[in-house]
């Protein structure tokens, strides 16, 4: 039997319950490594830097450009596509969740996978969206079958989160085609670490919306952006709901900080490439310690032991300092989810684990 459900009163029965996303632990102290939030482990672009230094902070009593034009035709740049086909949000959690509020809003279910980003859920329940999850195979891997039922909507990253597993492009065409009556949002928060983004897709399906963020390759986590690219049509679609209920969204120093970002690729390019190659080191001697894990395309490795239970393994570390990610739910429960950090950080975490591990 469930628990029985209070009946409320009052001002609280108007009051709209949900369950809220958990974020990752920020842990507070001196010597503390923390890989339990996916952060890039390096500092952002040094014209990012200049940017800060030369900033007027005069500037900040007037609002901001409330079209972030300047980011939004970086990014255009960036990508070769119309600035019409670009919208920037508060990171990719308000674009992704302001893209929820205006594409399901049908009676059909959404679908999104059972091991998953968890805020679909919440937003999901907070929106009062109906939707269903459909199980991932026995390697983490979508079932393509499962998004050609009929639908109100489908989201997934890619790579996913928390397996790092990378679905090639035709299987996200493939899904995308099957489905010309839906939106489908892919979110590819990760796709810089070793995936291949679906924006070549955008010319061609009216119905596809990719979603990326400044958090993880471009170091900018504290920033705050994100940004969404598809048909011009989506992106009005998106841009009135926006403007619908706060004009001023990103700051003046975030647009100016994003834009100098965007405009400093090699930077960006050496980053990603240093934090892939901790990743494959990683990969090898977690393995050589008896881990086991998916192929992971993303900054994090999603790693189970043979013989020592995860969650143990989770409170011995951070006992030591050393912060993971632990997911307790149905079918992720064997696993850890490691952030890729710099080399002396990898260091640090393998040297524990061998005289852990014994």
């Amino acid at each position: 039997m469930g628990e029985r459900m209070e009946k409320k009163t009052g001002w609280e029965a108007n009051v709209r319950a949900v369950t809220p996303y958990t974020p990752g632990e920020q842990p507070k102290g001196q010597d503390i490594i923390k890989l339990n939030t996916n952060e890039c482990p390096y500092p952002p672009s040094p014209k990012v830097g200049r940017v800060l230094e030369g900033f007027d902070a005069g500037t900040l009593r007037l609002y901001p450009d409330p079209a972030a034009q300047e980011l939004v035709d970086a990014l255009a740049a960036y990508h070769h596509v119309d600035q019409e086909q670009v919208f920037v949000g508060v990171g990719s959690d308000d674009v992704l969740a302001l893209a929820f509020l205006t594409f399901f809003n049908g009676t059909k279910p959404v679908l999104f996978p059972d091991v998953t980003y968890s805020f679909y859920a919440v937003w999901a329940n907070l929106y009062r969206i109906p939707y269903f999850c459909p199980a991932l195979d026995d390697n983490f891997h979508l079932n393509q079958k499962d998004y050609m039922a009929e639908n109100g909507g489908i989201i997934f990253p890619n790579p996913n989160a928390p397996t790092g597993i990378l679905e090639d492009l035709d299987t996200v065409e493939a899904i995308v085609a099957a489905n010309p009556d839906s939106v489908v949002i892919v979110d590819e928060a990760y796709v810089d670490f070793g995936g291949v983004s679906a924006l070549s897709l955008v010319e061609t399906y009216d119905n596809l919306l990719v979603v990326q963020t400044f958090s993880k390759s471009r170091a900018m986590a504290g920033m705050r952006i994100g940004y969404a690219i598809g048909s011009k049509k989506l992106i009005a679609c998106l841009s009135a709901v926006k403007f619908s209920f706060n004009s001023y969204t990103m700051s003046r120093l975030a647009i100016a900080c994003g834009k100098a970002c965007v405009e400093d690729d090699v930077y960006f390019r050496e980053t990603v490439g240093r934090i892939v190659g901790t990743r494959e080191r990683m990969k090898r001697e977690l393995a050589q310690l008896g881990f086991t894990f998916p192929d992971s395309k993303a900054n994090f490795i999603f790693a189970k032991h043979a013989h020592v239970e995860a969650g143990r393994i989770f409170g011995d570390l951070r006992s030591a300092g050393i912060y993971v990610r632990y997911f307790c739910g149905p079918r992720v429960d064997k696993y850890l989810r490691i952030t890729v950090g710099t080399e002396e950080q990898a260091d640090r975490l393998l040297a524990f684990l061998r005289e852990y591990l014994g």
